[in-house]
């Protein structure tokens, strides 16, 4: 009888094993750095024992925090965690913008178009419902935040990966807006991805941490460090993270991705700044997980450091990510800008900002539980 059970749990283990491994095959995995690009990755003084480092030492969780109950936490009943009702949005004709005055038009969490001299730049495009390797698991959309489709997109002279997360680089997103791209900007690694994706590799600049590139004429994108990881799957930073300054002869932007607080804002800030806008992450933290994701108070210490005449707080409003309530990330950090007189940009989905005019304020999401 032992035997029989001792077979049949084998028997499933090895089942378990092999549909985790067909599972893993799917393209929207992405692909581990191979040849010149691992190459490359093992000369970057960011790459040390086999893996990309922070600048600082940094825990992925809090000391009294298991993976056991960080799951048990994550799965708990939280309610205010989604809104009840549709969130607000706009439908701007992006084929149209007035490319005269530079403008910025944000899609919910960390996507958004950078309109600069009649050129397109988006950065961390996620049009999927979920984000997620696949569409029938996952955090899923808010309502309401789906407005745009890919058809409704001018062509991208630019876009700009942060970081190979879920929440940043979308395989759906990808295969229906590459023909429409002429270059992507993507931190080391990342570029093995966009290959297996059918991106041609003369389309893929990779960057390490201060590396610099004239993009477009007149435009010069710089990689700067950021306190994050990376990994599609089982296996974690054999892929850069970054933040990015973008900037031309009148127009200069903090592009931050997704990264915990440390002293990098400020040393970007005194070789860079002041910026004329900073998009910064504020939401799908936890004291959990404190180094990776800045609460909002350091979101405004962040835009405060880089010495930003705007602060655009992004990464919230769209999935959910972690625990707490899905408008608290702004409340806090509105809160915390007005106390130290910081400007805050907020705007609805699909609301264009215009850089150098009047800064979209609203609190539109009052009234929503």
């Amino acid at each position: 009888m032992l035997k029989k059970i001792g077979k049949g749990l084998l028997i499933f283990i090895l089942l378990f094993v092999l549909t985790v491994i067909v599972f893993m095959q799917q393209k929207s995995f992405g692909k581990l750095p191979k040849g010149e690009r691992k190459q490359r990755i093992e000369q970057s003084p960011n790459y040390k024992n086999g893996v990309f480092q922070n600048r600082i030492e940094t825990p992925m969780m809090a000391e009294d925090v298991s993976y056991f109950s960080m799951i048990r936490e994550f799965l708990r009943d939280k309610p205010a965690t989604y809104p009840h009702s549709k969130i607000p949005s706009i439908k701007t004709n992006l084929k149209e913008l007035n490319s005269e005055k530079p403008s910025i038009v944000w899609f919910g969490h960390s996507t958004y178009l950078i309109t600069i001299d009649n050129k397109r730049i988006l950065v961390d495009p996620v049009f999927s419902e979920r984000a997620s390797p696949v569409q029938y698991a996952g955090s899923k959309a808010f309502e309401g935040s789906m407005i745009y489709s890919m058809d409704d997109f001018p062509n991208i002279d630019l876009l700009i990966i942060s970081h190979d997360h879920y929440d940043h680089l979308d395989y759906n997103t990808v295969l229906k807006l590459k023909a429409t791209v002429k270059m992507f900007c993507v931190p080391l690694g990342v570029g093995q991805h966009l290959s297996r994706w059918g991106v041609a590799d003369d389309q893929i600049t990779e960057f390490d941490w201060w590396d610099a590139a004239e993009v477009l004429p007149g435009f010069t994108l710089t990689s700067t460090p950021a306190r994050h990881f990376s990994g599609r799957g089982f296996t974690r930073n054999k892929t850069l993270w970054s933040s990015y300054v973008l900037q031309t002869d009148s127009i200069k932007i903090f592009i931050g991705g997704d990264s915990g607080f440390d002293d990098a804002f400020k040393e970007i800030g005194e070789k860079f700044g002041p910026f004329d806008i900073a998009m910064l992450e504020c939401g799908q933290y936890d004291l959990q997980w404190p180094n990776i994701h800045m609460m909002p108070e350091e979101t405004v210490q962040a835009g405060v450091d880089l010495k930003a005449t705007v602060l655009m707080p992004v990464h919230w409003g769209k999935f959910v990510l972690a625990n707490h309530p899905w408008k608290e990330p702004i409340q806090r950090a509105k809160k915390h800008a007005e106390a130290l007189n910081i400007k805050v940009a907020t705007p609805i989905i699909g609301e264009p900002i215009i850089l150098g005019g009047e800064v979209p304020s609203s609190e539109w999401w009052n009234g929503i539980e």
